[in-house]
């Protein structure tokens, strides 16, 4: 090769990579639960690819990255689990926002769209309940079952990331599932079904009315407000439909006391509401139901998780 091919050839390859890189994000974000930290990992692999790629073009690109993306994700998850335990009040994982969730590649000024099919694996295979149960599992188990189960990794590349063998994380990988399933039933939600009991809940916290909130609420509804010790925020999960409509009424006075306004937004591929104060992003609501009622409310206050949504305007939120 020349070397005023050498250009073409690598602009060629970051295209491709550009491609690669909404699934990529998803795969990182799957294990870490926070955006900023999958994309740094999707980045990471930009220049081990490049250098291995001119040694010796690499026939899978998808396969290859997909496995060093999860290899630095995966050295990220065993280092933040460290931090997790000091953490202020409960961790949520940071909900995607479809808009904002890749970054350019070196070669690229923009991050390439998201084709309709990742919206549906996005929205069916990685819900929020499902990245908040996720957390209970070791890294080991985590990235076992997210790799095989959710993005159809053979295990053994799975076993190549995790530096196990084929056999141990098959085993990690069962565990996982076992927890998962005990913990977030991964249940196949009727789209309009939970948009009524979404409607239902908003027409009830708007009234004010503490029992027809309790109404709408599923008897076993935990409310979780992540503030990360920066903002105002619940230090301890909330049970009960009693408690939990009554903890939300408290929340919307002090809202409409500080003139905040509420919008829909698409965040882990589901819809969730978003307040403002003063333009500002204040809180991101996203809320599970199970028969028609809410069983989770999850609250993400901590500023740090809200920067995506601080870089879309309001009309751009759905």
């Amino acid at each position: 090769m020349t070397a005023s091919e050498e250009p073409t050839r690598t602009e060629a390859l970051a295209a491709r990579f550009d491609a690669l890189r909404p699934r990529l994000v998803r795969v990182a974000h799957a294990l870490l639960g926070t955006v900023a930290d999958a994309e740094d990992a999707v980045a990471d692999v930009w220049p081990d690819l490049v250098v291995a790629h001119a040694r010796e073009p690499i026939r899978d690109l998808e396969a290859w990255c997909v496995v060093a993306t999860s290899r630095r994700a995966l050295t990220m998850l065993r280092s933040a689990r460290v931090r997790r335990e000091t953490y202020v009040g409960p961790w949520l994982p940071e909900p995607l926002h479809e808009s904002t969730h890749g970054r350019p590649s070196p070669s690229a000024s923009a991050a390439s769209p998201i084709d309709p099919a990742d919206r549906v694996t996005l929205a069916e295979s990685v819900d929020y309940a499902l990245l908040v149960a996720l957390e209970r599992l070791t890294p080991a188990e985590r990235t076992s079952w997210v790799l095989h189960d959710l993005f159809g990794v053979p295990f053994d590349e799975v076993a190549d990331v995790v530096g196990r063998t084929p056999a141990a994380v098959r085993q990690a990988a069962s565990r996982a599932r076992r927890n998962v399933r005990d913990s977030a039933p991964r249940l196949r939600i009727d789209p309009i079904e939970h948009r009524r009991a979404v409607e239902a809940f908003l027409a009830a916290a708007a009234g004010g009315d503490v029992g027809a909130l309790v109404a709408v609420l599923d008897p076993a509804v935990v409310l979780t407000s992540d503030g990360g010790g920066v903002v105002n925020a619940a230090r301890r999960p909330v049970h009960g439909p009693d408690r939990v409509a009554r903890f939300i009424l408290g929340i919307l006075q002090r809202m409409d006391a500080a003139g905040a306004t509420v919008e829909e937004v698409v965040a882990q591929g589901a819809p969730a509401l978003l307040s403002r104060i003063g333009g500002r992003p204040d809180s991101l609501s996203i809320l599970t139901s199970r028969e028609g009622r809410i069983v989770r409310v999850d609250i993400v206050r901590a500023p740090a998780k809200l920067a995506q949504f601080a870089r879309i305007g309001p009309a751009d939120g759905g």
